[in-house]
Order: structure tokens, then sequence, then C-alpha cells
């Protein structure tokens, strides 16, 4: 089982390196393959473009049968990524049983790296974000810099209700692969794809369920558009 998973690794590493993908780098930081470092870059035209995030990726020796655990070490204040763990609301990652194996590193990558911009506000991880970004949009920007910027300085920096986790619930709901796809392709910031559509080909199931998405009318409250 582990010669497989070591295996599909490689295949993805190898993936990874042809194609130089934009925005996107990730690298083996142990001799198996298990652990894996990567960083993203927010799309262009939104408040996330040229924002680096650090993460942390760590497979087991049933991948790909079963997802890896992917964290945020440098942790956006956004609506789907848990501000005290790292950990990114998607279901296919936090549950088994909707992870497909056509999904590969890459997959990932890009699915989070559009989760930025395209934040889904119905099944909020950290409720703080989405209330902020509902009432004050142009609070929020200034909080996501701010954020970024002063790393160090996070946790004394939050709003005081971010310091009280108590103060509000926090929905545990993931939100679902395909929300994210259907948002991002009925939603301003979707002309990014331009710039990163080169994986979907290379996974026959990722593009034939991106045309089924996007042929689907999208109803939303308003667009976010972050720019």
């Amino acid at each position: 089982m582990h010669r497989r998973a070591y295996f599909l690794l490689e295949r993805d590493f190898q993936e990874l390196k042809e194609n130089n993908f934009k925005g996107i780098t990730a690298f083996p930081v142990s001799e198996d393959l298990m652990e894996w470092g990567a960083s993203i870059q927010g799309l262009q035209n939104t408040v996330w473009q040229g924002l680096f995030f650090q993460l942390t990726i760590n497979f087991t020796s049933e991948y790909n049968l079963v997802p890896p655990v992917v964290k945020f070490l440098t942790i956006p204040f956004h609506p789907n990524v848990d501000q005290n763990s790292g950990r990114a609301c998607i279901d296919f990652l936090d549950n088994p049983a909707k992870w497909n194996t056509s999904y590969t590193l890459s997959s990932i990558l890009f699915t989070l790296q559009v989760m930025l911009s395209n934040p889904v506000l119905e099944n909020p991880v950290n409720l703080e974000a989405a209330q902020m970004l509902i009432k004050d949009e142009s609070l929020y920007k200034q909080i996501v810099l701010r954020f970024f910027n002063q790393p160090s300085q996070l946790r004394d920096d939050r709003p005081e209700s971010l310091k009280d986790p108590d103060k509000f619930i926090r929905s545990t709901k993931a939100v679902s692969f395909n929300d994210y796809y259907k948002t991002w392709s009925g939603i301003a910031t979707s002309k990014a794809t331009e710039y990163y559509r080169s994986p979907l080909p290379e996974d026959p199931h990722f593009i034939g369920e991106y045309h089924k998405w996007k042929k689907l009318e999208l109803k939303h409250p308003r667009e976010w558009n972050l720019k």
C-alpha cells in the first residue's frame, strides 16, 4: 500500500514540475513523500492577489484512496478556514466518502486557491469573517490584508469578538467541492480562470464535472467580487 502511495505522489509531483502552474508550488519534506510543504498565491484581480499562503499536506499510505490532511500555516481571515487550526472547510478533504481517486495534489491546491477569493457564505466555519464580509466588505478587505502583513500579531489584532471563541457559534458543516466550482463559474472573479485553467484537462472527471456545473444557473444573493 505504501509503495502505491509513493508512486502516485511521485506522479503528482512530476505533474507539478512539468506544468509549472502559476501561483502554486509544492514539495516533499520527508523521504517517504508522506509530508509536504506547499504555497498558493491569491488569484489576480482580487484582494488576495500577491498574497502567498504556506500550507502543510500530510498523506498516508492509503493515498489516493483517502484524502490528505491539509492545513494553512499562514491562516487567512476567511469564512471557510478555521481560524484556530488552519483547516479548510471542504467536504472532500473532511469526509473520505466524498473523496474521489481522480483528485490529485494539483486539484487540491487549485481548489484552495479558488476558495480564497470565492467564499461560500452559507456554511462558514469562521462565522466572524462571514459576518464581516456581509456587513462591511471594505472592512473585511482591510482585515484580510492586516492579518497577512502582521502574522505575528494575528491573535492580538483580531476583532474583539474573535478573541472570545464562545461569543459566536461556529458551523462545522463542510462546504462541498461542487459549491466551490459552481460559485467559481458564476461570479465575476471567474475571469481569472483564464490564468489557471491548465490543471483541469489533466483530469477527465474534473473537466467533465466542471462543464456540467458551468451549465447550471447559479442563484446567489450577490456577487462577492473582492476587487
